[in-house]
């Protein structure tokens, strides 16, 4: 025997009138009827209820048709990215478009506006974390492919990146719900987001880099014959000069001042970030011998660029020069029984760099100069970790108060106590290169 269709009136609540919910072939079913304004209260609501009751027992029902005037979403979205577009960063273009073509257009594009409710943005959140678990199973069952291989199949996304695309979808329908095609914005809301892991603000030791930095010279030298052989340079600027990835990639050898050690990021993306970067001495020696061998060392030249001369993509930067890299140096430090380094990104080691100032007693100012930081507080809130040393602290806090005699330091020698004014600063980088 059939099971009765069951079903529910839902009372006006944040600005909605009176509706319906109901089941139809295990379907969930939502039908709108109108506000208090309009005439509807609960005894009319229950009247209507059992009246679309009766036709599912009749299996008479049917969905109302979507009204033909209300766009789908496919033509409300491309209108509203060509409309805005032109006033966006290229970086900010190519990621809306990725979430637009590649995530959020293959699940609602011929959805109607007015057919995106809450349950349908939750219907996509769910769907979302379903596929990315189906590749992280596929990639692992692919696990014994080459690593190159590997590389090529599809990455599932993370909770960040799911929640990217739910938070741009809520951005596009808010333009819905001021034209009046929708009376609220289903997408809208932290319920309708993944929780999120706090990402690691990674940095690395001094003994990590000069690890890396010789990780780095190895493979340039092991590299095959028309390899541009850039790794060690190239890493080197990263965590020697603190450059973003996209200030990296678009450095010119006429901001490099080789004589006067300096480099000059003028391709940022902030105001600050352009500025002037001392460079150290090995960095000015890195930089002076790569400039002899490669073949695009003219002044509007892409220092790091690819063999025809043109800007690298920071995935090359990535998987090409510093996942390998990171690899074989973790493998010298496992081996000296040294902490290997955990997940290593670019902006990993702008951190380090910004790290190794702080810990040199660099005054702040100075690191907001050469990071390109315009707040104190990112400096000291984001950067501010203490490279490990061996100074003793609090010895050197006893020392500034001037401690207390006790019995047993009447009974021995006083140990010369610790400047407080001194600091050990970081161990000299010198890679065997």
């Amino acid at each position: 025997m059939p099971r009765r269709p069951t079903g529910q009136v839902v009372p006006p609540q944040n600005g909605r009138g009176w509706a319906l919910r109901f089941h139809v072939n295990g379907k969930r079913r939502y039908r709108t009827l109108g506000t208090t304004e309009d005439g509807w209260n609960r005894a009319k609501a229950e009247d209507e209820l059992a009246n679309v009751l009766a036709d599912v027992r009749r299996e008479l029902w049917e969905p109302a048709p979507a009204p033909t005037d209300i766009p789908t979403f496919h033509e409300f979205a491309s209108a509203w990215f060509e409309d805005s577009s032109p006033t966006w960063r290229e970086r900010t273009r190519v990621d809306y478009q990725w979430r637009l073509s590649n995530h959020l257009l293959p699940y609602f594009a011929e959805h109607r506006l007015s057919e995106i409710t809450v349950e349908e943005v939750d219907r996509y959140r769910q769907a979302k974390v379903r596929e990315s678990r189906e590749l992280e199973e596929a990639r692992a069952e692919q696990s014994e492919l080459p690593e190159s291989e590997r590389n090529r199949l599809p990455r599932p996304l993370s909770n960040s990146s799911i929640n990217k695309t739910i938070r741009l979808l809520a951005v596009v329908l808010e333009q819905a719900v001021e034209y009046g095609h929708l009376s609220r914005n289903p997408a809208k809301g932290r319920k309708r987001l993944l929780r999120e892991s706090k990402p690691s603000r990674s940095y690395l030791q001094p003994d990590q880099v000069e690890a890396l930095l010789k990780a780095a010279a190895k493979l340039d030298r092991d590299a095959r014959k028309g390899d541009t052989r850039r790794r060690l340079p190239l890493l080197a600027v990263l965590v020697l000069a603190g450059l973003r990835i996209g200030e990296l990639l678009r450095l010119r050898w006429r901001d490099v001042n080789l004589a006067g050690r300096k480099l000059r990021v003028s391709a940022s993306k902030t105001d600050a970030g352009v500025r002037e970067v001392e460079l150290t001495p090995m960095l000015q020696e890195l930089l002076t011998e790569y400039r002899t061998r490669t073949r695009h060392s003219g002044p509007d030249d892409f220092v790091f660029s690819t063999r025809a001369g043109k800007t690298d993509s920071p995935s090359n930067v990535r998987t090409r020069f510093l996942a390998p890299a990171v690899k074989q140096a973790n493998a010298e430090l496992r081996e000296a029984d040294k902490e290997p380094m955990a997940a290593v990104t670019p902006h990993s080691l702008r951190r380090t760099f910004i790290s190794l100032l702080l810990a040199a007693n660099t005054p702040v100012p100075k690191v907001m100069a050469e990071a390109g930081h315009s707040d104190s507080k990112l400096t000291l809130g984001i950067y501010g970790q203490v490279i490990e040393s061996k100074t003793d602290y609090g010895a050197a806090v006893d020392k500034l108060i001037g401690g207390v005699e006790t019995a047993a330091k009447r009974q021995q020698e006083p140990e010369s106590g610790i400047d407080a004014n001194s600091r050990e600063s970081p161990k000299t980088l010198n890679p065997a290169l």
